[in-house]
């Protein structure tokens, strides 16, 4: 009887080694606020796995059911189905460790802000920055999501600055597909342009930045914010009618009041206070009473009153600030 020959087939096999790893196929999301919520659900809806780390358990736990009710309310509106939900979930994974985003090509950093001081700790993001350079590849990308001046100040502890960008996701208005690219002092060509096809990638336009205090979007919109103000407390016309003419006469989706809201008023004030520290220009000085409904807490939406009243789901339900006295 011949003998049996038995050839390994190992060596045919899909092995890690062999396995070709596409560019941004896995990413890193470090925080679990709405602006991380939105990135990783971005991210993740176009086919990419994402690791999203926060500092405690029950902050992912937060994070994730966030992310799951907002494709909820997609597939109410039959812009998604269940299943596709299901793959987009399947895709996100909660972590605790910095260390789980080591095999990830892309990393950016979406601390929340204080709730307290609607400051984003500068120190606690340099440290964050300093933990993802140690454990990912020495061509992996390291980001922030930032609208002030803050990624070359971030970079400057790294070993490989040039692998450092800011972006700025349009989170509280989904509709807009375009994402802000922001170039700092050291970030190179090559990773400008690979994170410029990052946001290719997920269906978003391209806008060039240089690094600049209020970037694009704040730095115009804060201004408008303002002139609103004072034009509702100079009695010109009335909240509603002011956001009114700007929404329907020149096309915005909210008017400036509502948008403030969305954003947080507490948010709005810190970039204001930002510019006019940045330029020391009258225009960009937080009008006094954008600062004393920031006293009085109400900060928005997401505190259930701004500059109007909302019921817990985020509909608006009252106008009452209309009642109060302005002066």
């Amino acid at each position: 009887m011949a003998e049996l020959k038995v050839e390994p087939i190992e060596s045919y096999a899909l092995s890690n080694k062999v396995k070709v790893k596409t560019l941004f196929s896995r990413i890193g999301v470090i925080g679990c606020g709405t602006e991380a919520q939105g990135i990783a659900r971005i991210a993740s809806w176009y086919g990419m796995e994402v690791v999203l780390v926060g500092r405690d358990k029950g902050c992912v736990e937060v994070a994730l059911d966030g992310i799951s009710k907002e494709l909820d309310k997609r597939i109410q509106s039959w812009g998604l189905t269940p299943s596709e939900k299901r793959a987009i979930m399947g895709r996100i994974e909660g972590s605790l460790e910095c260390s789980s985003v080591a095999d990830c090509d892309f990393v950016i950093e979406a601390i929340p802000a204080n709730p307290e001081t609607g400051h984003r700790d500068l120190v606690e993001r340099k440290r964050i920055f300093r933990d993802v350079e140690k454990v990912v590849s020495e061509d992996a990308i390291i980001a922030t999501n930032a609208t002030n001046i803050v990624i070359t100040e971030l970079a400057s502890e790294l070993n490989k600055r040039e692998r450092t960008v800011s972006l700025h996701f349009f989170i509280n208005s989904p509709e807009a597909k375009i994402i802000e690219v922001v170039k700092g002092l050291y970030t190179s060509d090559d990773v400008y342009e690979r994170v410029c096809k990052f946001v290719e990638m997920v269906k978003r336009d391209v806008i060039p930045v240089m690094e600049s205090a209020g970037i694009v979007s704040m730095r115009l919109y804060v201004v408008l914010l303002n002139e609103a103000i004072y034009t509702l407390m100079e009695g010109i016309a009335t909240m509603t009618d002011i956001d009114k003419t700007m929404r329907i006469g020149l096309g915005m989706r909210f008017g400036p009041f509502r948008t403030a809201d969305l954003i947080g008023l507490e948010k709005v004030v810190i970039w204001m206070d930002n510019l006019y520290e940045e330029f020391g220009q009258q225009k960009y000085k937080p009008a006094p009473l954008l600062k004393r409904l920031v006293r009085a807490k109400r900060l928005g939406m997401h505190t259930g009153a701004g500059f109007y009243k909302y019921d817990e789901s985020g509909n608006l339900i009252s106008e009452d600030f209309l009642s109060m006295k302005i002066g």
